[in-house]
């Protein structure tokens, strides 16, 4: 990280330049995947690195959505709704669903709205990238969405048919699914790969491949396939995807952040204008994990006092945390918004 400068020259494709972009990309998902075949070949370690998973980017990564929210007063007027009404929307429906149904229900909607919420933030980095390779991504934009879709589709269709009872060690009930649909879809994505891959492989020949995208498509799918097809026990397999995404979360929100106030200190935003400033990047990963650290240890030492009572209160919250930030998220990280595009210099297309 200490290498990256704003003021290095940024090549055709990337977000940053190499040094970030091969974090980004290629670091979040070699840990992710290692993370997952680690614990699949020593079930033991399981339990140490999902707390590192939480402690470190899980939690810290909720708290990063809170850098766009309420960090500076401008965000803080214009997100008042998601800071101070929304939290209590959601924790009363978390709650009645909890209290109408059992807790199964949240791990079910909660197995189901993670990966659509994956999903739909990679495809989001896609565009991202897409628009940053100068228009040198040439193919359908249709194909690239239907191969990009299909994948995870797959994979979420094939936990399905594979009907796990528990799910992070509590019960969970699938949607019923045919094999023959999971292998359907299965053909289909593996056929719209091979002709984009075809079409892909033929820009490069010409001279005219956008490697930043092609390599992040390839992250994409191959997180995926590990995260949902190819590792076999369910919860050993979100732990690869959820690695993944916390991880491209923290650093795609301190992108964001670092982009701008890339012309210094603001005034009217001084405290996260100073921490997000590339020298700082240290302070700001390190506030971002102290102000979670101190959050979610608070909630768990109540949530554990609820317990003692009765009271399945502490995965009510965290379910609700987790719904909240899904919620928030679809909001504010449209590349459509002119805020996003400047701010990621990303052009009005």
């Amino acid at each position: 990280m200490s290498s990256i400068s704003l003021d290095a020259p940024r090549p055709v494709g990337w977000l940053r330049g190499p040094g970030f972009d091969i974090s980004f990309v290629v670091a979040t998902a070699a840990v992710a995947v290692a993370s997952g075949l680690i614990v699949v070949l020593e079930p033991a370690l399981f339990a140490p690195i999902l707390l590192l998973d939480l402690w470190l980017l899980g939690y810290h990564h909720v708290i990063a959505t809170y850098t766009r929210l309420c960090f500076d007063r401008e965000s803080l007027r214009q997100h008042r709704f998601h800071i101070f009404w929304l939290p209590f929307l959601v924790l009363g429906a978390t709650l009645g669903l909890a209290m109408g149904f059992g807790v199964w229900v949240l791990v079910s909607i909660y197995l189901y709205w993670q990966w659509f919420h994956y999903t739909r933030q990679s495809w989001g980095v896609a565009q991202v990238y897409r628009r940053k390779s100068g228009g040198l991504v040439s193919e359908s934009e249709s194909l690239t969405k239907a191969m990009f879709y299909l994948f995870p589709l797959c994979g979420i269709l094939h936990r399905s048919w594979q009907a796990p009872e528990t799910f992070l060690g509590l019960e969970l009930r699938v949607i019923p699914v045919p094999g023959l649909l999971v292998e359907l879809v299965a053909a289909a994505a593996i056929a719209t790969l091979a002709v984009w891959a075809f079409q892909r492989a033929r820009a490069f020949w010409h001279g005219q491949g956008a490697f930043a995208h092609t390599l992040y498509i390839a992250s994409h799918i191959t997180v995926f396939a590990f995260g949902y097809i190819l590792i076999e026990d369910i919860t050993y397999g979100w732990l690869v995807i959820n690695i993944w995404h916390n991880a491209q979360y923290l650093l795609f929100v301190w992108l964001f952040n670092t982009n701008r106030y890339r012309e210094g200190i603001d005034a009217k935003a001084r405290f996260l204008s100073t921490i997000s400033q590339s020298r700082n990047w240290w302070l700001y990963f390190v506030i971002c994990l102290l102000i979670s650290t101190l959050l979610y240890v608070a909630i768990s030492v109540f949530g554990a006092k609820a317990l003692a009572l009765g009271l399945p209160s502490l995965i009510v919250i965290y379910q609700a945390i987790n719904f909240h930030h899904y919620i928030v998220d679809s909001r504010i990280w449209k590349a459509r918004k002119p805020q996003m595009q400047k701010t990621l210099g990303l052009g009005s297309k």
